[in-house]
């Protein structure tokens, strides 16, 4: 390895991607950041663009990738339905391409690989809080699938080559996770609220609320990244990083409500199709290989959140159009 390490990071323009960057610039390594900006931003890294040790890449990652690197993370995939279900051809693609075009890249520079999975793989689970043992319950052919099936095909493939050409993998299932950079228009439930409440419009809430949900701050996230990616060569994952204390949506709705002072009601809408009714995670295996545990809690989360959607709004309207 270089005195300092090269990383790699596609979707590295993202919401967790420039977080993810950022923490790699200070903790100095040599960052190459890859993105198609389909859902990723310029204004995310435009911070970085000055760095001596950071590099910018526009590139999709469906095709090959030829640069030198002794570290990659994979997060190259739009990940909420609003984004993935717009073009699901693609989101297949960018999912089970990307995988094989990285895969191939880090096994030609011998890199270790990190795999941003999702706990999407568990489906809608038939069994809670959901361990990594657990297959999951998915639908194949559903309107979530693109990104359910191709996720869990970037498992197998990296899994594949790891057993194969004794890859050095990790593979992270990364639960609901939050903070500022999030995208305004991702119809995640947390971006969805703050931005309905401080526009003043009704918060609209899919379901009858009872739906549960794991919220983990981003900063929290990240630190599981770096110690994951950083751990011995023999811990494989898959490993569940998230927030295991679990909160009903009502109760998401209602904390927004109080913590940006809206006078936004409550309005209730029909549960999407394949929309999971519980979603926690067991950590076990975090907690006793990584020695992590998320430490923000959503009190102290949400209001950085929402202090970043609010000077969105007041700068950049469009954008929450």
């Amino acid at each position: 390895m270089h005195l300092r390490p090269r990383v790699l990071v596609t979707g590295g323009a993202g919401f967790l991607g420039s977080h993810l960057c950022e923490r790699l610039l200070a903790d100095g390594s040599d960052v190459l950041c890859v993105d198609n900006f389909f859902t990723g931003a310029k204004d995310h890294i435009a911070p970085m663009l000055t760095h001596p040790h950071f590099e910018f890449m526009r590139h999709d990652v469906t095709f090959p990738l030829y640069v030198e690197m002794d570290q990659i993370y994979n997060l190259a995939c739009p990940a909420s339905p609003v984004h993935y279900q717009f073009d699901p051809v693609q989101t297949t693609k960018t999912s089970v391409h990307g995988a094989i075009n990285l895969l191939g890249l880090a096994k030609r520079t011998k890199a270790r690989i990190f795999q941003a999975s999702t706990s999407e793989v568990y489906g809608d689970p038939e069994v809670h809080p959901q361990p990594e043992e657990y297959w999951g319950n998915v639908n194949p052919i559903g309107i979530r699938s693109c990104y359910d099936e191709g996720k869990r095909c970037a498992e197998t493939l990296f899994f594949d080559y790891h057993r194969q050409h004794r890859l050095q993998i990790k593979v992270a299932r990364i639960f609901n996770t939050y903070g500022p950079r999030m995208h305004p228009n991702d119809g995640r439930v947390v971006s969805n609220f703050i931005v309905q409440a401080l526009r003043g419009e009704n918060i609209t809430l899919f379901g009858d609320g009872t739906q549960t949900r794991s919220f983990c701050y981003v900063d929290d996230m990240i630190e599981a990244f770096v110690r994951f990616m950083n751990s011995p060569a023999d811990l494989t994952g898959p490993i569940n990083l998230g927030n295991p204390k679990e909160t009903t949506i009502s109760e998401l709705a209602e904390k927004v409500i109080r913590l940006t002072g809206s006078c936004s009601r409550i309005v209730f809408r029909d549960l999407p199709a394949d929309d999971p009714r519980k979603r926690q995670p067991n950590i076990a295996k975090a907690k006793e290989h990584l020695d992590w545990a998320p430490s923000i809690e959503l009190d102290d989360g949400l209001p950085r959140t929402i202090d970043y959607f609010r000077k969105l709004l007041t700068d950049r309207p469009h954008l929450c159009q």
